[in-house]
């Protein structure tokens, strides 16, 4: 299924994008507590396209690509780098990233996203996939002079989670293998990254361990896998896409801040 959560007249649904791209079937319900048809139909140019996941908690993984490595002149980190991103960060497809009035060096950073199904505590990696209720396309927008600055002191929030810095959709696609998937990001049309998901350091289901053998992960939660190489700047007018096989295109709108 690729599921959308979708808004007509400011009322919310999630429904099943199908015929072609061009309508979606409305649920009743949500996909955590689940979802049952209502024969309503509603045409995507009536809609407007939400994020997949209201509010989530967000987990993101870095260095979690070789390449990225390389090309932050760093070393594979030991331990797996972990951050979180607030809730407030998430905005959907078509949504404008707000460039800081003060950034100086954004970047984008196309990324598979997870989003968990239900509660999960000490999981084994060969059983991950009971708890993973499907796949989205993210961009872990970074504000490398802010993040710099964190990092040197061993903390990262503002660098990675200012308002608009975690686009996330179009849907939220279930059912997915998500061990060789392929990643494309563009800026203004041109491809700036381009690599699987086969390249992972630390797996989807080695992520959900890892994180589920620590901490309590819920419902909703959402886990940004990390970036390819690839990554760069973005000013306000570009026009980010992240597209992920089987998911399909995250576009976003790049806008300055105003004060």
């Amino acid at each position: 299924m690729r599921i959308v959560r979708y808004a007509v007249g400011g009322v919310r649904h999630y429904g099943e994008l199908e015929y072609g791209d061009a309508r979606i079937a409305r649920f009743e319900g949500d996909p955590f507590t689940g979802l049952s048809p209502t024969g309503h139909i509603d045409e995507v140019g009536d809609v407007v396209l939400l994020s997949p996941v209201e509010k989530p908690r967000i987990f993101g993984f870095a260095y979690n690509y070789a390449s990225h490595v390389d090309e932050t002149d760093r070393e594979i980190p030991d331990v797996p780098v972990c951050f979180m991103k607030p809730s407030t960060a998430v905005v959907g497809p078509g949504d404008a990233i707000v460039y800081p009035a003060d950034g100086e060096i954004v970047h984008f950073e196309g990324e598979l996203v997870v989003v968990i199904g239900k509660e999960a505590r000490h999981v084994k990696p060969s059983e991950a996939h009971e708890y993973v209720l499907g796949y989205t396309c993210g961009n872990d927008v970074s504000d490398r002079v802010v993040q710099r600055k964190e990092s040197a002191f061993g903390t990262l929030l503002i660098g990675k989670g200012q308002d608009t810095f975690a686009p996330l959709g179009p849907v939220l696609a279930t059912g997915l293998d998500p061990s060789d998937l392929a990643l494309t990001t563009r800026l203004n049309g041109t491809v700036v990254q381009s690599a699987s998901t086969a390249d992972l350091l630390l797996t989807v289901p080695g992520i959900i361990g890892y994180l589920s053998r620590h901490l309590t992960l819920l419902p909703g939660d959402v886990i940004m896998t990390g970036t390819p190489s690839g990554v760069g700047p973005i000013r306000p007018g570009d026009v980010v896409e992240v597209e992920i096989e089987g998911i399909g295109v995250l576009r976003n709108p790049v806008v300055a801040e105003s004060r």
